[in-house]
């Protein structure tokens, strides 16, 4: 005999059993969707941007709460652009309103979850500093870090207009409007894990100091084109962050005094200054460093022995942006051995275009432990200044390159594994062979044809001498490995056959 189905009021398991399989192939295909399990679905609208989300929240009772569990709350009023709109002309008017929807979206999905019932994995907020929007999300975000579970807090801060369009007062401007938000807002920024700046000019020195006192769960700091007013010497001391970074900055000096768990910092341009002025103090942990700056005749060079001392840097990025090497070559000794110990990457990018590669030896003379050594050699006419009495004005280098002749002419590195060079030209033949015959277990050898530029490219073909032919490539092939023993492999591509291992190193 048949059991018979007790209702809900007997306490029946059978009002919360999953569909049956013939059940499901009645429903519609959008319900088969809507019968999933409540974290399958909370963990599929994580993954869409929050105005995605709310429009399913609208499908049907069944998707309504949802919104209440998510872990992921990515806020960006870049997301809100008025219907009709292009996201590359956006009116004053335009931002006005993508603000208010940003702040209105905050609201509305902050104020709906009940308090500890959910954690939120990620709390991320971006907006335009605008009259007063940005006080009314950071009140909002603030009562959501005192009585939510939180893991990670995150702010960015646009500004309506871009870098090469601000002037100084539209800096000191936005610098003042910030530090009224942050000042209005302090609950915003005591468990923030992550801040990013933009076009800021701050007129208080110790403005800086103040953000790191104040966020102490600081994971991530950056800032795009800031300045302080009077360009001093910032010390940086804070327990918790571990990434840095400073793109076209004038801060004067960036001391980084105390910073236990700093793992990776950015330094970008250099360019009122001389020598870098950066310096590394107590940074234990530091393992990835990236500077990058267009170099001037009257630069300074900068010696990574004395930069680096006490670091252990594990993967280097050194950008020259098409013109004068600034990095000096050294020769090998106690002190730079030790320096460079760990490192076990190195990436040259943008060196220059038709210059001697010698120097690029003294990285593997004075990292015995190095395993890849990428570089991109190529000029960009759409970057640089190409008319020859503005380079005469504007004082930049006609001799780019750098010499370096090795102590050790028969030096041979044990470790290496990889060599990569993207835009290869058959003129760099005598380098790469250089390198086979220092590194004796040398296993690929990744040479890559010129890199799309999609500015450079309305400039008009430039002419290569990669060989993109088979027989071409049996001959430079040859050309490289004449009169040497190497088991390396040797692989001639195209830049549109390249991995995302490399692609990632080209930025």
């Amino acid at each position: 005999m048949a059991k018979s189905h007790r209702s809900p009021a007997t306490g029946s398991a059978t009002s919360t059993a999953k569909p049956s399989v013939s059940t499901m192939r009645k429903l519609k295909p959008e319900d088969r969707l809507s019968a999933l399990p409540d974290d399958i679905l909370v963990n599929i609208l994580d993954r869409l941007n929050v105005r995605d989300t709310a429009r399913t929240s609208i499908l049907s009772r069944r998707w309504s709460h949802l919104s209440t569990e998510l872990s992921r709350l990515i806020i960006n009023a870049k997301d809100f652009v008025p219907e009709g709109v292009s996201a590359t002309n956006i009116s004053v008017d335009d931002l006005v309103q993508m603000n208010a929807v940003a702040v209105e979206a905050t609201n509305s999905i902050l104020t709906r979850r009940n308090p500890g019932e959910h954690t939120i994995r990620l709390l991320s907020t971006t907006f335009y500093l605008r009259d007063e929007i940005p006080i009314s999300i950071g009140h909002a975000v603030g009562n959501a870090i005192l009585t939510h579970n939180i893991e990670k807090a995150e702010i960015t801060v646009l500004t309506e207009k871009e870098c090469l369009q601000c002037t100084d007062d539209d800096m000191l401007n936005y610098g003042a409007q910030f530090v009224s938000f942050f000042n209005e807002c302090p609950n915003a920024f005591t468990r923030l894990t992550r801040l990013c700046l933009e076009n800021l000019s701050f007129v208080e020195s110790d403005f800086i100091s103040n953000i790191l006192d104040t966020c102490k769960q600081l994971k991530y700091l950056g800032f795009i084109n800031c300045n302080t007013e009077n360009w001093i010497t910032c010390q940086v001391e804070h327990a918790q962050l571990s990434e840095l970074s400073f793109i076209e900055c004038y801060f004067g000096k960036i001391e980084l005094k105390w910073l236990p768990r700093l793992t990776r910092i950015t330094f970008e341009c250099w360019i009122c200054f001389v020598e870098l002025p950066l310096s590394l103090g107590h940074v234990p942990s530091l393992e990835v460093v990236s500077l990058i700056n267009t170099a001037l005749s009257w630069h300074g060079m900068v010696k990574l022995s004395t930069l680096l001392f006490g670091t252990y840097v594990r993967d280097l990025t050194l950008d020259f942006k098409c013109e004068k090497i600034w990095v000096q070559p050294e020769c090998l000794t106690k002190r730079l051995e030790s320096v460079f110990h760990r490192l076990s990457t190195v990436n040259l990018l943008s060196i220059p275009e038709g210059y001697d590669l010698t120097w690029t030896m003294f990285i593997l003379e004075a990292a015995p432990f190095l395993k890849e050594l990428y570089m991109t050699v190529i000029d960009h006419p759409c970057e640089m200044e190409m008319d020859k009495e503005k380079r005469v004005e504007g004082l930049f280098s006609e001799q780019k390159g750098v010499e370096w002749e090795s102590p050790t002419p028969n030096f041979k590195h044990h470790h290496l594994t990889q060599l990569i060079i993207f835009c290869f030209e058959c003129c760099m033949v005598s380098h790469v062979r250089c390198v086979m015959k220092a590194a004796l277990n040398l296993k690929d050898v990744y040479l890559y044809s010129s890199l799309a530029c999609k500015y450079c490219i309305h400039l008009g073909p430039r002419p290569s001498t990669f060989p993109f032919s088979i027989k071409k490539r049996a001959s430079t092939k040859k050309l490289i490995t004449q009169g040497m023993e190497s088991h390396a492999k040797i692989h001639f591509l195209g830049s549109d056959k390249m991995s995302d291992y490399h692609t990632a190193r080209i930025r």
